[in-house]
């Protein structure tokens, strides 16, 4: 069977920058056993698979280690692929997750923006714990569907955070994003999944919809510019609309090829 496969850098224009997600249109679902084993052969941070439905798309995001709820860079590199590479004719392309429902992406100019839904967070008492495996403890901790939330004081803190991935696997989550004002972006953040098949995440669309209504609190601000300072970097601008938020950024094709199963 031949499988085909594309790998887009999402949240960047240019090659090398971003997020990296691989993306295999298809027929109909594979077995999952066998969409895991190619996400770990892939060996990036996701692969998605998507299928037709209707007008739009089934969608699933596996990490080289699990199947997961939402994948924002992915599902904007899946978009990429529909409508540069399937001959998508709309502005919009619709896809449905089994995990978080119906999400829509949108071509607007140059940029590709995700509309998802909003995150559900409380905030949590800060206890010492929270600064195991991190050279800085947070100010403020939150807890999300599947992530905590730490909140730091300056865009230098989260430079000089150096993670122990072994010890933060003490936080049964997907992953921890960590977040501060920005220096020329309305907010900064990093995202460490070591329980998720990945230490850091280069760009995390997903971990937007936690970060915007937190930053909205705070800055009052429905439209914010986001910078995420992982080595490759990546800029996202996101809008607050109720209870979803949406996640712009840009993207570039790296591949196109076929997988052999």
């Amino acid at each position: 069977m031949k499988i085909p496969i594309y790998q887009v850098d999402a949240f960047s224009d240019q090659l090398f920058k971003g997020n990296p997600a691989a993306v295999c249109p298809l027929v109909e679902w594979l077995p999952d056993e066998l969409m895991q084993n190619i996400a770990f052969e892939n060996n990036l941070a996701e692969t998605a698979f998507i299928v037709p439905s209707g007008d739009g798309y089934k969608i699933r995001w596996f990490t080289p280690t699990v199947e997961v709820d939402l994948c924002g860079h992915a599902t904007l590199a899946s978009a990429h692929v529909v409508f540069h590479e399937l001959g998508h004719m709309s502005e919009d392309v619709h896809f449905l997750s089994h995990r978080s429902g119906p999400l829509m992406v949108s071509k607007r100019g140059d940029q590709l923006v995700l509309n998802f839904p909003c995150d559900v967070m409380e905030e949590l008492a800060v206890d010492p714990v929270y600064g195991t495996g991190l050279a800085i403890s947070p100010r403020a901790v939150f807890k999300g569907k599947t992530d905590l939330l730490f909140i730091y004081e300056s865009e230098s803190d989260i430079l000089n955070l150096h993670p122990d991935f072994e010890a933060l696997k003490i936080h049964q989550v997907r992953g921890i994003i960590v977040t501060a004002p920005g220096e020329k972006t309305d907010f900064v953040s990093r995202f460490f999944g070591p329980n998720s098949g990945g230490n850091e995440d280069p760009v995390t669309g997903s971990a937007h919809t936690t970060l915007m209504p937190y930053w909205y609190r705070i800055l009052g601000k429905q439209t914010m510019t986001a910078m995420q300072l992982s080595q490759r970097t990546g800029f996202l601008t996101c809008t607050l609309q109720g209870d979803r938020v949406e996640i712009a950024g840009k993207s570039v094709l790296y591949l196109r090829g076929e997988i052999n199963v």
